[in-house]
C-alpha cells in the first residue's frame, strides 16, 4: 500500500521564490528527519506565496500509515509556523 499526505500551503511574507525555499526546505527536511517520510514540494513550484508539498509512505497496513500520516498532519498544523495550512489530505492506495 502507498499513503500519500499533501499539503496546500501559504506562505504570506514571502516576495521571491528564494524566500519561500527558504521557508519550505526546513519543513521538507524535518518531516523526512523526524517521521522517516518522502517528502518533495509537487506543485505551484512558480508561485511565491503558495506551495504544494506532499508525504509518502510505503506499507502493508492501512490503518497504521492512516495513523502516522495523521500524526505528521497534526504536528505541521501545530508547529509550522511560517504560514498557513489551507488544506491537507491523506490517500491510500491499495
Amino acid at each position: 500500500m502507498i499513503a500519500t499526505l499533501t499539503f496546500h500551503l501559504h506562505l504570506p511574507g514571502c516576495a521571491s521564490l528564494k524566500e519561500k525555499r527558504g521557508s519550505i526546505k526546513p519543513l521538507i527536511s524535518r518531516l523526512h528527519r523526524e517521521f522517516n517520510v518522502s517528502v518533495a514540494e509537487v506543485g505551484l513550484n512558480d508561485k511565491w506565496s503558495e506551495s504544494l508539498i506532499a508525504c509518502a509512505m510505503i506499507g502493508n497496513d492501512a490503518a497504521f500509515l492512516q495513523a502516522a500520516l495523521e500524526t505528521v498532519r497534526r504536528w505541521v498544523e501545530a508547529h509550522w509556523r511560517d504560514g498557513d495550512v489551507w488544506d491537507s489530505k491523506i490517500t491510500i492506495l491499495e
